[in-house]
């Protein structure tokens, strides 16, 4: 079945991941010695954000992606356009918007997770007005997808909040929260988490996620508040340890896929883009999520676990065409026919 359009709400971000100088200039062959040269910092600038990364990763697997975003027309935003439209998203919808773009700054520990530091006072994500969003036709839609820091950032979140409920009666809601407590405090984000859940069919967050709005919570514990709060289907990200899924508190967990991890950016926005996608592949988006059973819920799950291994398997935010999926199963077809002849 080919997917009905899901149309994806939030903010593009420049991720800026820092290297030295000499790594820079040892991977180019050259070598420069000079003390000004040793004290420079290079950043290497990837398109990126929560949102933008989910819209981009539903597009390469084949779902139409229609993106609602607030594209400044500074270098950033030129960079973020470019990469949204190279993958397949539509932009009939984004606002040309004249603040400047978002800017984080990301550093990478041991096991390529991410730490960022953001520059986001009154850029063009935050800024979002009734009457921008007042013309969406969701008519072909069967889903809406938001969540991050347009969900908590002022002036606009009132206005996503909004926008969500009017979409509500005709299409699929899912959030990821995606906390980001250096920029938004946490408990901005526990005081409208209920009101998230009274609005979303589906809840897609991290561990990490829940640890800051939950601290201390198992996480079978967290599915079922969430639950009660209106959320049906709640999908909590753990990284290696694979994924819980709860359907109103029916539960499911599925593994990780083993992959070699360059980092971990983006992982968890190809996770949701997985799961979405799966779903709308089988009928199942478009409303509340009534005709979805367990055994959907675990195959959505475990094709996104693949997506997310194949964005962890290389740098920054950059999820897989629906191709290489294809080449993945292939490959793993003929590793369990091998070990059969064994």
């Amino acid at each position: 079945m080919c997917p009905r359009q899901i149309t994806v709400l939030g903010e593009c971000v420049a991720d800026a991941f820092t290297e030295s100088a000499g790594t820079r200039n040892e991977s180019a062959g050259t070598r420069n010695e000079s003390a000004g040269t040793r004290n420079e910092l290079a950043l290497r600038v990837l398109p990126g954000g929560g949102p933008a990364n989910t819209a981009v990763a539903l597009a390469r697997l084949g779902t139409p992606a229609r993106f609602l975003a607030r594209l400044s027309g500074d270098v950033f935003g030129r960079l973020f356009r470019a990469h949204l439209e190279a993958s397949g998203v539509d932009l009939s919808h984004a606002v040309e918007a004249a603040e400047p773009s978002t800017l984080a700054v990301a550093e990478l520990d041991a096991r390529g997770q991410a730490a960022f530091s953001f520059h986001a006072q009154a850029t063009a994500d935050w800024q979002w007005t009734s009457a921008e969003l007042a013309g969406v036709d969701l008519a072909g839609t069967a889903c809406v997808h938001t969540g991050s820091l347009a969900l908590v950032k002022d002036p606009g979140a009132g206005v996503v909040e909004d926008f969500l409920a009017a979409a509500a009666p005709r299409a699929t809601i899912s959030i990821d929260p995606n906390v980001r407590p250096l920029l938004v405090h946490p408990e901005v984000y526990r005081a409208r988490l209920a009101h998230w859940c009274e609005l979303a069919d589906v809840l897609r967050l991290s561990e990490d996620d829940l640890a800051l709005l939950l601290p201390g919570t198992p996480p079978e514990q967290a599915c079922d508040t969430w639950h009660a709060a209106g959320a049906r289907l709640v999908v909590i990200t753990r990284g290696a340890d694979g994924a819980l899924a709860s359907l109103d508190g029916e539960r499911v967990r599925v593994p990780a896929v083993a992959t070699p991890v360059v980092d971990t950016v983006g992982a968890g926005d190809s996770f949701t883009a997985g799961l979405l996608h799966h779903l709308g592949t089988r009928g199942l988006l478009g409303g509340r999520l009534t005709d979805l059973r367990l055994g959907d819920v675990e195959a959505a799950c475990l094709f996104a676990t693949q997506v997310a291994a194949l964005t962890c398997s290389v740098a920054g935010p950059n999820p897989p065409w629906q191709d290489q999926l294809t080449q993945l199963a292939t490959d793993e077809a003929v590793v369990r026919h091998l070990d059969s002849t064994h």
